[in-house]
């Protein structure tokens, strides 16, 4: 099968598995290590910040991984080299996805219990030592690794801690883009933004021809589904493959089993609108989510009585991320203590713990012969 086209029919099998890196995550041997990973485990997509940077990384990951396939298979896991589509994500308006935490490390009580520090999923907030009573400079957030989840800002005792949106600078930035060869392009968008979509689709239209995918990703509201329905009218035609990505529980997978729920809400309220394209769920997955939507018929083949349908298959963020962070932590641990840079590769050990720990969630919506 044409290594494009296998993801492609992922969609259409309902076992899609996209793994969503962060729309503002730009840690790059933290996203290097978890493509390789996740693409070693057989995913169908790697979404990813619209950064050139992250893409070159992403696109090094990727020619690692064919180097590896056989050497995957040796060690049990059947992914047949067939590489994931290339997303980046874009906006329309403000979305937490693009977003930072902020706040100014020297306005922190000394006596602060910083549970910040401890909540951040990322580990993006840092304190380091003090020296002679002067706070280190380098604490405070480290920008790259924080991706907008915003769980710091409610829990700092002394309501220091803000965020900055940011929309993406498309007039520069979208040819630079489309020029390193991404196959996909999703758009973050909100109930109510038409004008802001509309303005922004102008932008992408004249380079939708270069893409395979494009996904619509919109959390819930009041007249969502003919908010996507207006959407729908905008784009077409569309010569692309066309995903609706409801988002559920935004960057929340991780938190508890519980978050799942609102999840598949959402994905049976834009199944049951049986919009042109597929439907994906997002927003609040994690290892709860297969089981669930395979006992209510809505993945897997088997569509029950009074499913609303089959979605296409599931997106997981945050807890994919956290699912590997033992690996990625020690990685980076064995840096600092090495002063070398230290790819996942050139650990024999940690990359196929990473890869067992990735094939345990996507071997979820995957059989064997899947992958």
């Amino acid at each position: 099968m044409n290594e494009l086209l296998a993801p492609l029919q992922s969609l259409k099998q309902s076992n899609w598995f996209k793994l969503i890196c962060g729309a503002s995550f730009q840690h790059l041997p933290s996203v290097r290590s978890l493509t390789l990973a996740y693409t070693l485990a057989g995913a169908d997509c790697i979404d990813v910040a619209a950064d050139p940077a992250v893409i070159d990384v992403v696109k090094q990951a990727f020619s690692v991984a064919k180097t590896l396939v056989k050497e995957t298979q040796a060690k049990g896991f059947n992914w047949q080299g067939n590489l994931p589509l290339l997303m980046v994500s874009l906006n329309d308006g403000e979305d937490p996805h693009f977003r930072k935490a902020k706040f100014n490390p020297t306005d922190c009580p000394d006596n602060c219990s910083k549970p910040c520090e401890k909540i951040c999923p990322a580990q993006a907030i840092v304190f380091n030592s003090q020296i002679n009573n002067q706070k280190d400079s380098s604490s405070g957030i480290i920008a790259e690794k924080c991706y907008g989840c915003g769980r710091c800002v409610p829990i700092c005792p002394y309501g220091i801690i803000d965020t900055v949106s940011h929309l993406s600078p498309l007039g520069a930035i979208l040819p630079l883009i489309m020029s390193t060869g991404i196959d996909a392009i999703e758009i973050h968008t909100k109930v109510g933004r038409l004008p802001e979509f509309e303005d922004l689709w102008s932008k992408i239209a004249p380079w939708a021809n270069k893409l395979k995918l494009l996904a619509i990703s919109c959390n819930d509201g009041e007249g969502l589904i003919d908010y996507l329905k207006s959407v729908y009218n905008l784009i077409v035609p569309l010569p692309q493959v066309l995903i609706w990505q409801t988002d559920g529980r935004s960057m929340s997978g991780d938190i508890g089993d519980g978050t799942t729920i609102t999840a598949i809400k959402l994905g049976q309220k834009v199944l049951a609108a049986n919009l042109p394209g597929h439907v994906q769920l997002a927003g609040g997955t994690n290892n709860y989510t297969v089981p669930k939507l395979k006992t209510l018929g809505m993945l897997g083949g088997g569509k029950l009585e009074n499913s609303p349908g089959q979605l296409a298959g599931v997106a997981y963020g945050s807890y994919a991320r956290v699912l590997l962070s033992p690996v990625i932590d020690q990685l980076e641990s064995w840096e600092v203590n090495t002063k070398k840079s230290q790819r996942l590769e050139d650990q024999p050990e940690l990359l196929w713990q990473a890869v067992k720990l990735a094939n345990s969630l996507v071997s979820q919506i995957k059989s064997q012969s899947d992958l």
